[in-house]
């Protein structure tokens, strides 16, 4: 889609307008959806979701290869994904622990989650670079939308318990109060959801940029911006290897600290080079510490919640993610329309590691208020051996 507007248009502004255009919907409608998914069969509303995302798909897919394709449809397909996200995504991440029939395997599930969710999502615009430079973007908005078929015949598969909704059924704006109370109220949890919002604000915006930096500043093309993307999933495949061989989450406080101030950095390198090698290997870093923070973000977040207010809280998730890198897409185009793309991301870097330290500061505290839901939860030991810095949680032993 970046490669599309920038070809277009030409314009820097321009890729942070649909950037916004893409994710500001999720922004405003995910906290709604999120006590809908708690009201609701999140089953049923995903099959609706999927479906309508590859109708968007084709219809994009439609317009490009038939070659009538104009900003303003851009701009009105990337409003309309982002409705269709705001619903999705924050009804996924709850559904998933409607899958796991052994809630002792539920912090591996969730893993296992964030780790495929992220790869694939940097995984795929790898691909798209690849595509673009033979078949034109025509073609990989098309196999996206061929996509969803198994997608959904994923879904039809899926052999599930009828379970009655847990959350808020009361009034959508009484659960949505209700929500926002029990997650601002809570020190762990807002937290964690201030840190993903403003790493998401600053930091995740890179990618809007990458069309600049393939063409212009390392005078490539397509392909150029395909080994960048393809970097920066191997970085997150590397991340996610890393996250998956850990047996415990004992230490994922630490290990966010380190990964946002990996993201930074390599965002702050990245942007001073104009060798492609170095280019290639900044953003492997880039990728690692995006994947690693974001999975262990959200392993954090579900394994402290409760049940009822899973969907809200999956919800705040989305927006703090995908709302907030809307907000970011606007601001790193009309910055680096200013003052350029690398000193834009310079800025994004350094905020980047100010919010790790931080949040660093924090971990004490959170320690401490997490420590009585691990007892009471009753995690398995492995588990409850804590989240690092964040739980230092045992079974056997308690203060």
């Amino acid at each position: 889609m970046s490669w599309l507007v920038y070809r277009l248009t030409n314009s820097v502004l321009l890729l942070g307008v649909v950037g916004f255009a893409n994710t500001i919907s999720t922004f405003i409608l995910a906290l709604f959806a999120g006590v809908l998914a708690d009201k609701w069969s999140k089953y049923r509303i995903l099959v609706v979701t999927q479906s309508l995302s590859m109708l968007q798909a084709l219809i994009l897919a439609l317009l490009v290869l038939t070659h009538n394709i104009e900003i303003w449809h851009i701009m009105v397909l990337s409003v309309f994904i982002g409705l269709i996200n705001a619903f999705d995504i924050p009804t996924r991440q709850a559904f998933i622990y409607e899958l796991v029939d052994n809630k002792e395997d539920l912090p591996n599930a969730i893993a296992l989650n964030s780790l495929i969710f992220n790869a694939a999502r940097l995984a795929g615009p790898s691909i798209a670079g690849i595509l673009i430079a033979a078949f034109g973007e025509g073609i990989c908005f098309l196999i996206n939308s061929i996509s969803f078929l198994a997608v959904l015949a994923a879904l039809m598969a899926m052999k599930l318990t009828r379970q009655k909704p847990t959350g808020h059924q009361g009034p959508i704006l009484s659960g949505l109060k209700d929500g926002m109370v029990y997650a601002f109220s809570f020190v762990p949890i807002r937290a964690i959801l201030l840190l993903l919002a403003m790493v998401s604000l600053v930091g995740m915006p890179y990618a809007v940029l990458m069309p600049v930096f393939a063409r212009d500043i390392l005078h490539g093309g397509p392909i150029t911006l395909g080994f960048l993307m393809v970097a920066v999933g191997i970085g997150a495949l590397i991340g996610a290897l890393y996250l998956a061989s850990r047996k415990t989450v004992r230490g994922l406080g630490k290990v966010i600290v380190i990964a946002i101030s990996i993201l930074g950095s390599g965002v702050i390198a990245f942007s001073f080079s104009k060798l492609l090698w170095l280019s290639l290997t900044l953003m492997l870093l880039t990728g690692f510490g995006m994947m690693v923070q974001m999975a262990s973000i959200n392993t954090i977040l579900q394994t402290i919640v409760d049940d009822d207010k899973r969907g809200r809280i999956m919800s705040f998730y989305t927006m703090a993610f995908m709302g907030m890198s809307a907000l970011g897409s606007l601001l790193a185009g009309s910055l680096a329309h200013i003052l350029g793309a690398p000193h834009t991301l310079q800025i994004s870097g350094f905020l980047c590691i100010i919010a790790a330290m931080v949040f660093w500061t924090k971990l004490p505290v959170i320690r401490e208020k997490v420590r009585p839901i691990y007892v009471r939860k009753g995690i398995i030991p492995q588990v409850a051996a804590g989240i690092g810095t964040v739980t230092q949680l045992t079974i056997q032993t308690k203060e």
